[in-house]
């Protein structure tokens, strides 16, 4: 079964559950200043999580692409990607483990055809947090007990136990990780993970530092697959330390799409499914290199799985850069280009680059590119930054190879990066042959002291990275309601919001118009801003239909991210008529805009061709 006909068939599977299909939420989350990318499927769906109403009701499936840039520097095996998809299902305080266990195993089963023999699971065994996991253990021995144990057999695992129970820090869920790191008030709970057995000789063939061990289901030895994780968030942290029982318990599951492909397929790996082979391809047929041979086959998968990551990035509005996301599909892309000079030691020509382009389009066109109206746009991006890259890498590789090992320093390595664009594992790549080990400290230390990247490109922009729902959040994602109307009103309806950011400093929007804002216009847009905060305008929320939004004159610029049924906060003393300002949303939001004080325009600067920015400071 491919790849596509699994997310179909998991969606329609679900629906017949009475689940609502949601729409993805953007690779780059829109108005969410906690995070730099989209990483898992509920990510979109936290306040609904932790309480709050879900316009679509309680059971809701989706299929979400998620990007994490915490596994760049794993890409390269037969199943870590940075991009990826997440098959996702939730209950909010609905159904729970007897209802999500059973269901899911019969999806694998059934529908997908996964051989039960080969299936095993994970519960939490328990801690001072929380009991042992039996309810979920009881489960799933009942799901278990005509399934016939897997033939091969090795030392430390026995495949006639189908059921094992590990500590909170594989089999315990939180935003924060273990119990013991949780916050006052964060809401967590044990998980189970289903794992698929390739055989026992799979062990040989992966380069894994656990091939040579004894081996059990999370050894990480290659043989075994995690493909899917649900997660039942039945706990809140309470001031003392303790944990209560949340009144409404939920369900949080997520399924590597591209992982059950593998499985599926019965091939562990998963840049063999459909969902990698057109892009492989591709790549055998421009570089001449065997995908099969040993010494190319990392390089492919880097080069693959980073091209594909980068296209989502820069369909979601991502352009290569030095700060956040921006930093990180630099990243990405000139580490395909010291890829690809491995296996052709010469430059792709732009040709090559729309065909390796034009190889994701295809594997996706219907389902994520359907309004993509010009490949052109993306392929440039690549190219153009590829060939930027190609020209100080050349230098910087002379330096590196002339350079005696005993100087290649943290401060040497920081030097290149600086001079060249080498992020480290760069550096540390091309060092990798000679046995040279670079001084990640020391590197890191050099980083911190001459730039505040380290802050500003990491996964959570703030320090505890749970500041989504501060006063000042609240306060400025209000504002970017009042902005956005109040740039319309000076500078005229062609503008839209193209992306916004907020810390608890400043509020970032991103807009289109073709031209520099005078003063005078800045002065105009802050005064009305203003005036409408003085006023004390009443902020409403209303769950309506899309359509019907939309023609009460809401605005909605991301029409295609928002579901059916939709959260519209409307800014005036009236939700039909004397308002200011209306806009689909998903908040948080102060009551009253005299809440926000005051504003005050610090800044506004081109992002690129007919793309603005603007930049808002609390003044009060």
């Amino acid at each position: 079964m491919t790849g596509n006909e699994i997310r179909q068939k998991y969606l329609d599977f679900f629906e017949g559950k009475r689940h609502k299909v949601i729409p993805p939420a953007p690779i780059v989350p829109l108005n969410d200043p906690t995070t730099l990318f989209t990483s898992s499927g509920m990510q979109q769906l936290v306040p609904y999580l932790k309480g709050e109403p879900h316009p679509m009701g309680t059971r809701l499936v989706d299929s979400q692409p998620c990007f994490r840039s915490e596994d760049i520097p794993e890409v390269g095996d037969n199943r870590h990607t940075t991009f990826f998809e997440m098959l996702g299902n939730w209950s909010l305080g609905d159904y729970f483990k007897k209802e999500q266990l059973p269901w899911f195993f019969e999806f694998v089963t059934q529908i997908v055809g996964l051989d039960p023999a080969r299936l095993y699971v994970s519960v939490f065994e328990g801690s001072s947090a929380a009991s042992r996991d039996d309810q979920s253990i009881q489960i799933w021995q009942e799901l278990f007990k005509t399934t016939a144990p897997a033939a091969s057999n090795s030392v430390g695992f026995d495949p006639q136990v189908k059921i094992y129970t590990y500590p909170a820090a594989k089999n315990w869920w939180s935003r924060v990780g273990v119990p013991e790191k949780m916050p006052v008030g964060e809401i967590g709970g044990p998980d189970s993970e289903l794992f698929y057995d390739f055989g026992e000789g799979l062990k040989l063939h992966e380069q894994s530092a656990f091939k040579d061990q004894s081996c059990h289901i999370n050894c990480d030895c290659g043989r075994f697959m995690e493909v899917s994780n649900s997660v039942f968030m039945e706990y809140v942290k309470l001031e003392d330390g303790s944990f209560r029982p949340l009144p409404a318990q939920n369900v949080d599951f997520g399924g590597g799409l591209e992982r059950l492909a593998a499985a599926a397929s019965g091939n562990p790996d998963v840049f063999t499914t459909d969902l990698f082979t057109p892009m492989i391809q591709t790549l055998v047929q421009v570089t001449h290199a065997s995908y099969t041979s040993p010494d190319h086959q990392q390089a492919m998968r880097i080069i693959a799985d980073h091209l594909k990551g980068s296209i989502f990035l820069i369909d979601g509005g991502v352009t290569p850069g030095n700060k956040t996301q921006g930093y990180f599909l630099r990243r990405l892309l000139r580490r395909v280009v010291l890829k690809l000079r491995s296996l052709t030691n010469q430059p792709l020509t732009p040709t090559a680059y729309r065909q390796l382009v034009d190889s994701v389009i295809q594997t996706y066109q219907p389902v994520y590119f359907a309004n993509l109206k010009n490949t052109q746009t993306l392929t440039d991006t690549i190219v153009t930054e590829s060939q930027k890259f190609e020209k100080t890498m050349a230098q910087g590789l002379r330096i590196i190879h002339k350079t005696p090992a005993d100087q290649i320093t943290g401060q040497f390595a920081f030097d290149l990066y600086q001079s060249f664009g080498f992020p480290l594992e760069l550096t540390e790549e091309i060092l990798a042959e000679p046995g040279f080990k670079v001084d990640k400290a020391a590197f890191k230390a050099e980083f911190t002291k001459h730039q505040e990247r380290s802050r500003t490109a990491s996964q959570g922009l703030f320090k505890s990275g749970l500041a989504d729902h501060s006063d000042a959040i609240v306060k400025y994602h209000t504002t970017t309601h009042l902005l956005h109307q109040a740039l319309r009103q000076v500078l005229g309806s062609h503008v839209q919001q193209m992306g916004s950011n907020i810390t608890a400093e400043r509020l970032r929007f991103d807009f289109k118009h073709p031209q520099k804002l005078t003063d005078e216009e800045k002065k105009k847009i802050e005064t009305l801003i203003n005036q409408k905060i003085q006023a004390y305008l009443p902020v409403h929320k209303t769950i309506e239909a899309q359509d019907q939004a939309l023609k009460s004159g809401a605005l909605a610029f991301f029409r295609e991210k928002y579901p059916d049924q939709v959260s519209v906060y409307t800014i005036g003393h009236d939700v039909n008529k004397d308002w200011y300002s209306k806009e689909i949303c998903g908040g948080p939001h102060v009551t009253s805009t005299g809440q926000i004080g005051a504003v005050k325009i610090e800044k506004e600067t081109a992002v690129g061709a007919g793309v603005r920015r603007i930049y808002v400071v609390l003044a009060g």
